[in-house]
Protein backbone atom coordinates (compact mmCIF):
# COMPACT_ATOMS: atom_id res chain seq x y z
CA UNK A 1 0.00 0.00 0.00
CA UNK A 2 1.11 3.32 -0.69
CA UNK A 3 1.35 6.49 1.46
CA UNK A 4 -1.36 8.26 2.86
CA UNK A 5 -1.74 12.08 1.26
CA UNK A 6 0.02 14.28 3.92
CA UNK A 7 -3.02 16.23 4.39
CA UNK A 8 -4.76 13.54 5.36
CA UNK A 9 -2.31 11.97 7.80
CA UNK A 10 -2.39 15.92 9.51
CA UNK A 11 -6.13 15.07 10.02
CA UNK A 12 -5.32 11.82 11.67
CA UNK A 13 -3.00 13.48 14.10
CA UNK A 14 -5.42 16.09 15.09
CA UNK A 15 -7.95 13.97 15.59
CA UNK A 16 -5.87 11.47 17.67
CA UNK A 17 -4.87 15.05 19.86
CA UNK A 18 -8.70 16.02 20.15
CA UNK A 19 -9.38 12.90 21.09
CA UNK A 20 -6.59 12.48 23.76
CA UNK A 21 -7.37 15.56 25.10
CA UNK A 22 -11.37 14.93 25.10
CA UNK A 23 -10.29 11.82 27.35
CA UNK A 24 -8.28 14.00 29.42
CA UNK A 25 -10.82 16.30 30.50
CA UNK A 26 -13.42 13.06 31.03
CA UNK A 27 -10.85 12.07 33.41
CA UNK A 28 -10.59 15.39 34.87
CA UNK A 29 -14.23 15.78 35.24
CA UNK A 30 -14.93 12.22 36.40
CA UNK A 31 -12.18 13.31 39.20
CA UNK A 32 -13.70 16.41 40.13
CA UNK A 33 -17.85 14.54 40.24
CA UNK A 34 -16.53 11.72 42.82
CA UNK A 35 -14.64 14.59 45.09
CA UNK A 36 -17.62 16.23 45.20
CA UNK A 37 -19.65 13.64 45.96
CA UNK A 38 -17.29 12.19 48.78
CA UNK A 39 -17.39 15.91 49.92
CA UNK A 40 -21.29 15.81 49.45
CA UNK A 41 -21.12 12.64 51.74
CA UNK A 42 -19.26 13.60 54.17
CA UNK A 43 -21.37 16.51 54.74
CA UNK A 44 -24.40 14.12 55.04
CA UNK A 45 -22.65 12.16 57.43
CA UNK A 46 -21.73 15.28 59.11
CA UNK A 47 -25.06 16.63 59.99
CA UNK A 48 -26.64 12.97 60.87
CA UNK A 49 -23.90 12.64 63.11
CA UNK A 50 -24.05 15.80 64.56
CA UNK A 51 -28.28 15.78 64.54
CA UNK A 52 -27.23 11.88 66.61
CA UNK A 53 -24.75 13.53 68.79
CA UNK A 54 -27.30 16.61 69.97
CA UNK A 55 -29.46 14.11 72.46
CA UNK A 56 -32.30 16.40 74.42
CA UNK A 57 -32.10 15.76 78.08
CA UNK A 58 -34.13 18.24 80.85
CA UNK A 59 -32.75 20.14 82.97
CA UNK A 60 -34.43 20.65 86.32
CA UNK A 61 -31.58 22.04 87.93
CA UNK A 62 -31.78 26.02 88.72
CA UNK A 63 -27.77 26.03 89.04
CA UNK A 64 -27.82 24.70 85.51
CA UNK A 65 -29.49 27.30 84.32
CA UNK A 66 -27.31 29.93 82.21
CA UNK A 67 -26.76 33.28 82.69
CA UNK A 68 -29.36 35.60 81.27
CA UNK A 69 -30.74 39.27 80.84
CA UNK A 70 -34.74 39.69 79.65
CA UNK A 71 -35.43 42.19 77.27
CA UNK A 72 -36.64 45.37 78.75
CA UNK A 73 -40.55 45.55 78.69
CA UNK A 74 -40.68 48.92 79.48
CA UNK A 75 -37.36 50.14 77.63
CA UNK A 76 -37.96 53.55 76.18
CA UNK A 77 -41.60 53.76 78.38
CA UNK A 78 -42.31 56.54 80.87
CA UNK A 79 -46.08 56.84 80.66
CA UNK A 80 -49.47 55.20 80.17
CA UNK A 81 -49.39 56.97 76.54
CA UNK A 82 -46.01 55.38 75.54
CA UNK A 83 -47.05 52.20 76.15
CA UNK A 84 -49.75 51.88 73.47
CA UNK A 85 -46.90 52.46 70.99
CA UNK A 86 -44.42 50.12 72.77
CA UNK A 87 -46.98 47.59 73.00
CA UNK A 88 -47.98 48.08 68.87
CA UNK A 89 -43.87 47.00 68.56
CA UNK A 90 -44.09 43.99 70.97
CA UNK A 91 -46.79 42.43 69.28
CA UNK A 92 -45.66 43.12 66.46
CA UNK A 93 -42.40 41.16 67.15
CA UNK A 94 -44.24 38.31 68.46
CA UNK A 95 -46.64 38.15 65.80
CA UNK A 96 -43.15 37.66 62.76
CA UNK A 97 -40.89 36.02 65.30
CA UNK A 98 -43.15 33.55 67.45
CA UNK A 99 -46.67 33.35 66.89
CA UNK A 100 -47.00 34.18 63.28
CA UNK A 101 -49.33 36.91 61.88
CA UNK A 102 -53.13 36.33 61.87
CA UNK A 103 -54.80 35.81 59.25
CA UNK A 104 -57.14 39.00 57.64
CA UNK A 105 -60.53 39.16 59.69
CA UNK A 106 -62.10 39.34 56.24
CA UNK A 107 -61.34 35.41 55.79
CA UNK A 108 -63.01 35.09 59.21
CA UNK A 109 -66.34 36.17 58.22
CA UNK A 110 -68.57 33.66 60.83
CA UNK A 111 -72.10 32.22 60.03
CA UNK A 112 -73.40 30.09 62.73
CA UNK A 113 -76.99 28.10 63.37
CA UNK A 114 -78.57 26.05 65.72
CA UNK A 115 -77.41 22.36 65.68
CA UNK A 116 -79.91 21.48 68.26
CA UNK A 117 -82.97 22.24 70.53
CA UNK A 118 -81.72 23.89 73.29
CA UNK A 119 -81.57 21.25 76.61
CA UNK A 120 -81.37 21.31 80.16
CA UNK A 121 -78.36 18.91 81.80
CA UNK A 122 -77.29 18.16 85.34
CA UNK A 123 -80.23 17.48 86.97
CA UNK A 124 -82.27 20.97 85.50
CA UNK A 125 -79.46 22.88 86.72
CA UNK A 126 -77.74 23.58 83.54
CA UNK A 127 -78.93 25.15 80.15
CA UNK A 128 -76.99 23.59 76.87
CA UNK A 129 -77.61 25.31 74.00
CA UNK A 130 -75.51 23.88 70.83
CA UNK A 131 -74.47 25.88 67.66
CA UNK A 132 -72.71 24.82 64.33
CA UNK A 133 -70.20 28.12 63.61
CA UNK A 134 -69.33 28.17 60.01
CA UNK A 135 -65.02 29.31 59.61
CA UNK A 136 -62.77 29.29 56.58
CA UNK A 137 -64.57 26.50 54.89
CA UNK A 138 -64.72 24.61 58.20
CA UNK A 139 -67.54 23.59 60.64
CA UNK A 140 -67.15 24.26 64.44
CA UNK A 141 -69.43 22.98 67.07
CA UNK A 142 -69.85 25.00 70.17
CA UNK A 143 -71.23 23.71 73.29
CA UNK A 144 -72.56 26.66 75.73
CA UNK A 145 -73.48 25.64 79.12
CA UNK A 146 -75.09 28.10 80.65
CA UNK A 147 -76.98 29.10 83.84
CA UNK A 148 -81.09 28.78 83.28
CA UNK A 149 -80.98 32.97 84.26
CA UNK A 150 -79.41 33.53 81.07
CA UNK A 151 -82.71 33.52 79.47
CA UNK A 152 -83.72 36.84 81.18
CA UNK A 153 -80.18 38.03 81.27
CA UNK A 154 -77.19 37.44 79.72
CA UNK A 155 -74.18 35.80 81.64
CA UNK A 156 -70.51 36.20 81.60
CA UNK A 157 -68.48 32.97 80.28
CA UNK A 158 -65.37 31.26 80.48
CA UNK A 159 -64.40 30.48 76.79
CA UNK A 160 -62.00 27.35 75.78
CA UNK A 161 -61.09 24.72 73.78
CA UNK A 162 -61.35 20.78 75.23
CA UNK A 163 -59.08 18.45 73.53
CA UNK A 164 -61.36 15.30 72.90
CA UNK A 165 -64.28 16.74 71.85
CA UNK A 166 -67.69 18.72 73.73
CA UNK A 167 -68.90 15.07 74.19
CA UNK A 168 -65.86 14.44 76.63
CA UNK A 169 -67.09 17.44 79.00
CA UNK A 170 -70.17 15.71 80.25
CA UNK A 171 -71.85 12.85 80.19
CA UNK A 172 -75.10 13.41 78.55
CA UNK A 173 -76.93 11.88 74.92
CA UNK A 174 -77.67 15.46 74.53
CA UNK A 175 -74.15 16.77 73.94
CA UNK A 176 -73.90 15.90 70.10
CA UNK A 177 -71.43 13.25 69.07
CA UNK A 178 -68.43 15.18 66.60
CA UNK A 179 -68.01 13.76 63.06
CA UNK A 180 -64.62 14.95 63.15
CA UNK A 181 -60.83 13.87 63.42
CA UNK A 182 -60.31 12.68 66.76
CA UNK A 183 -56.74 13.40 68.53
CA UNK A 184 -56.98 10.95 71.24
CA UNK A 185 -59.10 7.57 69.98
CA UNK A 186 -57.07 5.16 67.48
CA UNK A 187 -59.56 5.14 65.00
CA UNK A 188 -59.49 8.87 64.95
CA UNK A 189 -63.87 8.75 65.85
CA UNK A 190 -66.07 9.70 68.27
CA UNK A 191 -67.42 7.50 70.68
CA UNK A 192 -70.48 6.83 73.04
CA UNK A 193 -68.34 5.41 75.65
CA UNK A 194 -66.08 8.63 75.41
CA UNK A 195 -68.42 10.64 76.89
CA UNK A 196 -67.54 12.47 80.02
CA UNK A 197 -64.15 11.32 80.26
CA UNK A 198 -62.37 14.89 80.60
CA UNK A 199 -65.50 15.77 83.07
CA UNK A 200 -63.43 16.54 85.53
CA UNK A 201 -61.37 19.15 83.95
CA UNK A 202 -63.94 20.87 83.42
CA UNK A 203 -66.17 21.86 86.44
CA UNK A 204 -69.32 23.12 84.95
CA UNK A 205 -71.54 22.79 88.03
CA UNK A 206 -69.15 25.20 89.90
CA UNK A 207 -68.75 27.74 86.88
CA UNK A 208 -72.62 27.52 87.10
CA UNK A 209 -72.93 28.02 90.18
CA UNK A 210 -70.63 31.66 90.28
CA UNK A 211 -73.10 32.75 87.97
CA UNK A 212 -71.10 31.91 85.00
CA UNK A 213 -71.25 30.40 81.22
CA UNK A 214 -69.34 27.83 79.90
CA UNK A 215 -68.41 28.06 75.92
CA UNK A 216 -66.63 25.38 74.49
CA UNK A 217 -64.93 23.45 71.40
CA UNK A 218 -62.84 21.12 70.15
CA UNK A 219 -59.89 22.74 69.19
CA UNK A 220 -59.50 19.55 66.19
CA UNK A 221 -62.22 21.47 64.37
CA UNK A 222 -59.95 24.60 63.58
CA UNK A 223 -56.81 22.79 63.46
CA UNK A 224 -56.54 19.10 63.19
CA UNK A 225 -53.13 18.85 66.18
CA UNK A 226 -50.67 16.93 63.88
CA UNK A 227 -48.34 18.43 61.49
CA UNK A 228 -49.21 17.75 58.31
CA UNK A 229 -47.54 20.80 56.39
CA UNK A 230 -50.80 23.02 57.19
CA UNK A 231 -53.07 20.79 54.94
CA UNK A 232 -55.97 20.13 56.66
CA UNK A 233 -58.59 22.36 59.01
CA UNK A 234 -58.48 26.05 58.02
CA UNK A 235 -55.51 25.72 56.34
CA UNK A 236 -57.11 24.10 53.42
CA UNK A 237 -58.51 27.49 52.50
CA UNK A 238 -56.18 30.01 54.33
CA UNK A 239 -53.03 28.56 52.53
CA UNK A 240 -49.51 27.15 53.17
CA UNK A 241 -48.29 29.98 55.81
CA UNK A 242 -45.24 31.53 55.19
CA UNK A 243 -42.32 31.52 58.03
CA UNK A 244 -43.75 34.75 60.02
CA UNK A 245 -47.51 33.69 59.21
CA UNK A 246 -49.96 32.44 61.98
CA UNK A 247 -49.21 28.18 62.42
CA UNK A 248 -51.23 26.00 64.63
CA UNK A 249 -51.34 28.19 67.99
CA UNK A 250 -51.64 31.47 66.35
CA UNK A 251 -54.72 29.71 64.06
CA UNK A 252 -56.49 28.58 66.97
CA UNK A 253 -56.02 31.50 68.66
CA UNK A 254 -57.61 33.40 66.09
CA UNK A 255 -60.66 31.27 65.76
CA UNK A 256 -61.31 32.26 69.45
CA UNK A 257 -61.81 35.74 68.37
CA UNK A 258 -63.74 34.85 65.63
CA UNK A 259 -66.03 32.45 68.39
CA UNK A 260 -66.17 36.06 70.44
CA UNK A 261 -67.60 37.39 67.14
CA UNK A 262 -70.95 35.08 67.44
CA UNK A 263 -71.23 35.64 70.96
CA UNK A 264 -71.81 38.98 70.39
CA UNK A 265 -74.88 38.52 68.70
CA UNK A 266 -75.79 35.46 71.08
CA UNK A 267 -78.79 36.49 73.86
CA UNK A 268 -77.69 34.63 76.59
CA UNK A 269 -74.29 35.76 76.78
CA UNK A 270 -72.63 39.06 78.52
CA UNK A 271 -69.70 39.23 75.19
CA UNK A 272 -68.04 41.96 77.43
CA UNK A 273 -66.98 39.57 80.07
CA UNK A 274 -65.66 36.67 77.98
CA UNK A 275 -62.61 35.21 80.23
CA UNK A 276 -60.51 33.07 77.84
CA UNK A 277 -59.03 29.62 79.47
CA UNK A 278 -56.60 27.02 78.14
CA UNK A 279 -54.80 24.07 79.47
CA UNK A 280 -51.08 22.88 78.10
CA UNK A 281 -50.80 24.21 74.70
CA UNK A 282 -54.35 25.31 74.52
CA UNK A 283 -53.26 27.76 77.47
CA UNK A 284 -50.54 29.23 75.11
CA UNK A 285 -53.61 29.97 72.38
CA UNK A 286 -55.07 31.61 75.55
CA UNK A 287 -52.60 33.93 76.29
CA UNK A 288 -51.87 34.79 72.86
CA UNK A 289 -55.84 34.94 72.13
CA UNK A 290 -55.73 37.59 74.86
CA UNK A 291 -53.29 39.48 73.54
CA UNK A 292 -54.28 39.59 70.03
CA UNK A 293 -57.96 40.76 70.96
CA UNK A 294 -58.52 43.46 73.63
CA UNK A 295 -62.41 42.58 73.59
CA UNK A 296 -61.41 39.29 75.81
CA UNK A 297 -61.76 40.63 79.52
CA UNK A 298 -59.69 37.82 80.97
CA UNK A 299 -56.94 35.89 80.14
CA UNK A 300 -56.41 32.40 81.94
CA UNK A 301 -53.35 30.28 81.05
CA UNK A 302 -53.37 26.91 82.90
CA UNK A 303 -49.84 25.11 83.06
CA UNK A 304 -49.26 26.19 79.82
CA UNK A 305 -45.37 26.11 80.18
CA UNK A 306 -42.29 26.86 77.57
CA UNK A 307 -44.12 29.13 74.84
CA UNK A 308 -46.53 30.13 76.92
CA UNK A 309 -46.08 31.44 80.46
CA UNK A 310 -42.80 30.24 81.31
CA UNK A 311 -39.48 33.17 80.35
CA UNK A 312 -37.50 30.63 77.75
CA UNK A 313 -34.28 31.86 78.71
CA UNK A 314 -34.41 29.71 81.87
CA UNK A 315 -34.23 26.33 79.44
CA UNK A 316 -35.90 24.34 82.76
CA UNK A 317 -37.99 21.47 81.34
CA UNK A 318 -39.37 21.77 77.55
CA UNK A 319 -36.85 24.29 75.55
CA UNK A 320 -37.11 26.20 72.64
CA UNK A 321 -35.96 23.93 70.31
CA UNK A 322 -37.77 20.44 72.13
CA UNK A 323 -41.32 22.00 71.48
CA UNK A 324 -40.15 22.91 67.61
CA UNK A 325 -38.63 19.47 67.26
CA UNK A 326 -41.39 17.43 69.08
CA UNK A 327 -44.43 19.97 67.57
CA UNK A 328 -43.08 21.98 64.24
CA UNK A 329 -46.72 22.86 63.53
CA UNK A 330 -47.71 25.11 66.54
CA UNK A 331 -45.11 28.49 66.03
CA UNK A 332 -44.39 30.09 63.20
CA UNK A 333 -41.40 29.13 61.17
CA UNK A 334 -39.69 32.49 62.48
CA UNK A 335 -39.41 31.00 65.82
CA UNK A 336 -37.23 27.96 64.92
CA UNK A 337 -34.24 29.58 65.17
CA UNK A 338 -34.34 30.53 68.41
CA UNK A 339 -33.99 26.80 69.58
CA UNK A 340 -30.78 25.87 71.51
CA UNK A 341 -30.17 30.65 70.93
CA UNK A 342 -32.97 31.54 73.27
CA UNK A 343 -30.84 34.28 74.44
CA UNK A 344 -30.47 35.75 70.62
CA UNK A 345 -34.24 35.87 71.44
CA UNK A 346 -35.44 39.66 71.49
CA UNK A 347 -38.88 38.93 73.66
CA UNK A 348 -38.96 36.81 76.18
CA UNK A 349 -42.30 35.68 77.75
CA UNK A 350 -42.74 38.24 80.12
CA UNK A 351 -43.51 40.34 77.29
CA UNK A 352 -46.20 38.02 76.28
CA UNK A 353 -48.12 38.33 79.55
CA UNK A 354 -47.74 42.38 79.56
CA UNK A 355 -49.45 42.14 76.01
CA UNK A 356 -52.65 41.79 77.95
CA UNK A 357 -52.10 44.42 80.93
CA UNK A 358 -54.13 46.44 82.11
CA UNK A 359 -56.88 43.42 82.20
CA UNK A 360 -57.04 40.57 84.37
CA UNK A 361 -54.58 38.02 84.32
CA UNK A 362 -54.42 34.49 86.17
CA UNK A 363 -51.46 32.26 85.08
CA UNK A 364 -51.05 28.72 87.21
CA UNK A 365 -48.80 26.00 87.28
CA UNK A 366 -48.57 22.93 89.38
CA UNK A 367 -46.05 21.12 91.31
CA UNK A 368 -45.47 18.03 90.24
CA UNK A 369 -45.07 20.07 86.16
CA UNK A 370 -41.62 20.78 86.45
CA UNK A 371 -41.53 20.42 82.21
CA UNK A 372 -43.89 23.82 82.52
CA UNK A 373 -41.22 25.06 85.01
CA UNK A 374 -43.30 26.96 87.66
CA UNK A 375 -40.92 29.13 88.79
CA UNK A 376 -40.22 30.44 85.19
CA UNK A 377 -43.93 30.78 85.15
CA UNK A 378 -44.18 32.98 88.01
CA UNK A 379 -40.93 34.87 87.39
CA UNK A 380 -42.69 35.96 83.79
CA UNK A 381 -45.81 37.22 85.69
CA UNK A 382 -43.30 38.96 88.07
CA UNK A 383 -41.68 40.91 85.32
CA UNK A 384 -44.84 41.39 83.66
CA UNK A 385 -45.93 43.10 86.73
CA UNK A 386 -44.14 46.69 86.00
CA UNK A 387 -46.61 47.09 82.62
CA UNK A 388 -49.57 46.45 85.28
CA UNK A 389 -48.20 48.72 87.90
CA UNK A 390 -47.52 51.46 84.94
CA UNK A 391 -51.34 51.23 84.23
CA UNK A 392 -52.73 51.87 87.29
CA UNK A 393 -53.29 48.40 88.48
CA UNK A 394 -51.88 46.53 91.70
CA UNK A 395 -50.37 43.81 89.40
CA UNK A 396 -48.86 40.53 90.83
CA UNK A 397 -49.33 41.25 94.63
CA UNK A 398 -46.38 39.50 95.47
CA UNK A 399 -42.62 39.42 94.57
CA UNK A 400 -42.26 36.06 96.38
CA UNK A 401 -43.05 32.69 94.74
CA UNK A 402 -46.49 31.49 96.81
CA UNK A 403 -46.40 28.36 98.84
CA UNK A 404 -48.11 25.33 96.98
CA UNK A 405 -51.96 25.90 96.98
CA UNK A 406 -51.73 29.64 98.35
CA UNK A 407 -52.96 31.25 95.81
CA UNK A 408 -52.49 35.56 95.32
CA UNK A 409 -54.88 37.64 93.63
CA UNK A 410 -54.25 40.94 92.11
CA UNK A 411 -54.68 42.03 88.68
CA UNK A 412 -52.22 38.97 88.44
CA UNK A 413 -53.30 36.19 89.88
CA UNK A 414 -51.13 33.09 90.25
CA UNK A 415 -51.21 29.55 92.39
CA UNK A 416 -49.30 26.92 92.34
CA UNK A 417 -51.16 23.69 92.68
CA UNK A 418 -50.25 20.64 94.19
CA UNK A 419 -50.07 17.64 91.51
CA UNK A 420 -49.68 16.84 88.32
CA UNK A 421 -50.15 18.54 84.69
CA UNK A 422 -53.60 18.56 84.54
CA UNK A 423 -57.06 20.94 85.58
CA UNK A 424 -58.64 20.24 88.64
CA UNK A 425 -61.59 21.79 90.71
CA UNK A 426 -59.22 24.08 92.90
CA UNK A 427 -57.52 25.65 89.57
CA UNK A 428 -61.39 26.50 88.79
CA UNK A 429 -62.53 27.48 92.26
CA UNK A 430 -59.53 30.01 91.52
CA UNK A 431 -61.11 30.84 88.40
CA UNK A 432 -64.28 31.70 89.70
CA UNK A 433 -63.12 33.37 92.74
CA UNK A 434 -61.00 35.89 90.56
CA UNK A 435 -63.34 36.25 87.57
CA UNK A 436 -66.01 37.46 90.07
CA UNK A 437 -63.70 39.74 91.59
CA UNK A 438 -62.51 41.73 88.23
CA UNK A 439 -65.83 41.09 86.03
CA UNK A 440 -68.79 42.10 88.41
CA UNK A 441 -66.47 45.88 87.93
CA UNK A 442 -67.34 45.92 84.29
CA UNK A 443 -71.08 46.66 85.03
CA UNK A 444 -73.93 44.93 82.84
CA UNK A 445 -73.99 44.23 79.22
Amino acid sequence: MGKWPQSIELAAWAGWLLLISATARLRILIMNLSLLGIIATALVLSVTLNAEEFVFEANYDESKIPAYELPDVLAGVTTADDWVAKRVEWYDLLSREMFGMAPPESQGATQFRSAADNTLVLDGKVLLRQLIVELAGKELNLALFLPKSATEKAVPVFLGYNFNGNHTVIDDPAVLLPQSWMRSTSDHQAHEKDRGTSASRWSIEQIVDGGFGLVTLYYGDVDPDFDDGFKNGVHEQLGIPAADQAASIATWAWALSRVVDVLEKVEEVDATKVAVFGHSRLGKTSLWAGASDERIALVISNDSGCGGAALSRRRIGETVWRINDSFPHWFCGNFKKYGNHEADMPFDNHVLLALVAPRPLYVASAEADQWADPKGEFLSCLHADPVYRLLGTEGLPTDTMPAVNEPVHGQIGYHMRSGKHDVTDFDWQQYVEFATRHLSKLGPR
